[in-house]
């Protein structure tokens, strides 16, 4: 099902259009590993074929089932390990203390993918923060592909990917035997809420959130995207929030507004003016 040239030069300019995410030359390969399921599914011959289709009609959900295709979902339950350190040893003990008065928290994971990420901050309050319970928190998982999503919603993990990054201790007390896989107790999964969102069009889900998580998501992106999606999250983000980047992305030369403080091994970034980082002396 090799596509053609123009069908890759045609796709590259719809995704880049639709997502800003660029396929870079030599990632011919992803076209054909992504979309030969799309094309079996949408009853066409070959990804040639299936492009013609979703030319006819770039509305269509052939023309978006495409698009997410080609997104990256790469995840895992405690990817990096050092920044869940410092979630549940310094970020999250000081949004405690900042929030003891409202007694809420809103946590948003802007490329949730399978749910790992979303599910794993989770736990991490249910098992070291229990005074929250009684609170009013709220974690939003959003990403463009709607198909990753509707899984993620299930809570359900193969051995494998439980076996990339999860503790034992932590799979014996939230998880459930589902036949061959692992399913989320109710208690974690009702924790999270998930639902679809592109990036680069309007945001039509957010009210103010204290913790972003947008880990290896601007690197997917052009510098002009980047420096939009660090602005508009900035408007989203209390003024004492922080923002978590993956460990390859940085708000420098793209977003003056942010400052970066260091908490360990980790670098995380809260808007500016905020004073780094007298939040970073509760700990646990």
């Amino acid at each position: 099902m090799t596509a053609s040239a123009e069908s890759v030069k045609y796709l590259r300019d719809l995704v880049k259009r639709r997502s800003a995410i660029v396929i870079e030359d030599g990632k011919e390969y992803l076209v054909q590993a992504r979309l030969e399921p799309v094309a079996r599914e949408e009853g066409v011959r070959n990804i040639d074929e299936l492009i013609t289709v979703v030319r006819r009609n770039e509305d269509s959900p052939a023309a978006r089932k495409v698009v997410e295709a080609m997104t990256t979902n790469e995840t895992s339950f405690f990817r990096d390990v050092h920044p869940w350190e410092t979630l549940k040893k310094t970020i999250l003990p000081a949004l405690v203390d900042a929030r003891a008065t409202s007694r809420r928290l809103r946590i948003w994971c802007a490329a949730a993918s399978t749910g790992q990420e979303p599910y794993t901050i989770a736990m991490v309050i249910r098992e070291h923060f229990p005074e929250l319970a009684s609170w009013d928190v709220q974690i939003l998982a959003t990403d463009i592909n709607r198909a990753v999503l509707e899984r993620a919603k299930t809570g359900t993990y193969r051995q494998l990917e439980v076996n990339r990054g999860l503790p034992a201790p932590l799979l014996v007390k939230y998880f459930q035997r589902k036949g061959a896989e692992w399913e989320l107790k109710p208690e974690i999964r009702q924790m999270v809420t998930f639902e679809a969102l592109n990036l680069v069009e309007r945001w039509t889900l957010f009210s103010t959130h204290d913790l972003v998580y947008m880990r290896n998501v601007l690197i997917y992106f052009d510098v002009p995207t980047k420096r939009e999606i660090l602005s508009r999250t900035r408007q989203h983000l209390g003024d004492d929030g922080y923002l978590v980047l993956g460990g390859a992305e940085t708000t420098l030369n793209l977003d003056d507004q942010w400052d970066l403080v260091r908490a360990g091994n980790t670098i995380v970034y809260q808007p500016r003016n905020v004073e780094p980082n007298k939040v970073f002396h509760a700990s646990r």
